[in-house]
C-alpha cells in the first residue's frame, strides 16, 4: 500500500454506494471500515447508516463523490454508445466478408429488429428535438 489511506471508503453499487469511515488509527493498527450512509445517485439520497449523524465534512466528502460518479457515469455512457457505432460497423464488415450462411441466419433477424428499433427511437428523438428548436425559434421572434 502508498502513503495514507483516505478517510473515506465508498463501495460501489448500482445507483449508488455503502459509505465507510476508515480508522487505522486503533490499538492493532488494522484497518476498519466503519459504515456511516448509503448513497443513492439517481435521486440525491444520503441515508445514514443505524443511528449514525453525519457531520458536514462527511456529508460535504459524500455530495463531492456523488458529483464525481454522476459525471463518470455519464462519461462511460457515451463512450460506451460511441464503442457501439464502432462494433455495428465492424459488424457490418463481418457480414459482408466473414459471415456463413448459418451464422447470418443465427443473427439476421434479432440485428434487424435491434436496428429497426434503434432507428426508430433516434427518428422519434431527433424529430422532437427539431420541434423543441422550431418552438423555441417561433418564441424567440415574438
Amino acid at each position: 500500500m502508498s502513503g495514507e489511506l483516505p478517510s473515506y471508503y465508498f463501495r460501489v453499487r448500482d445507483n449508488g454506494a455503502m459509505v465507510f469511515k476508515v480508522d487505522t488509527e486503533n490499538r492493532q493498527r488494522r484497518i476498519e471500515m466503519d459504515p456511516i450512509a448509503v448513497v443513492n445517485i439517481r435521486n440525491g439520497e444520503i441515508k445514514p447508516q443505524g443511528e449514525r449523524t453525519l457531520d458536514e465534512r462527511d456529508l460535504e466528502t459524500i455530495r463531492g463523490w456523488m458529483e464525481e460518479r454522476v459525471a463518470l457515469v455519464a462519461r462511460r455512457d457515451i463512450d460506451d454508445i460511441h464503442r457501439a457505432i464502432d462494433y455495428l460497423n465492424l459488424t457490418t464488415h463481418w457480414v459482408q466478408t466473414k459471415a456463413t450462411d448459418r451464422q447470418l441466419d443465427e443473427v439476421t433477424d434479432a440485428l434487424l429488429l435491434a436496428m429497426h428499433d434503434l432507428r426508430s427511437t433516434l427518428v422519434r428523438k431527433k424529430a422532437d428535438r427539431l420541434m423543441k428548436g422550431d418552438t423555441q425559434t417561433a418564441a424567440d421572434e415574438d
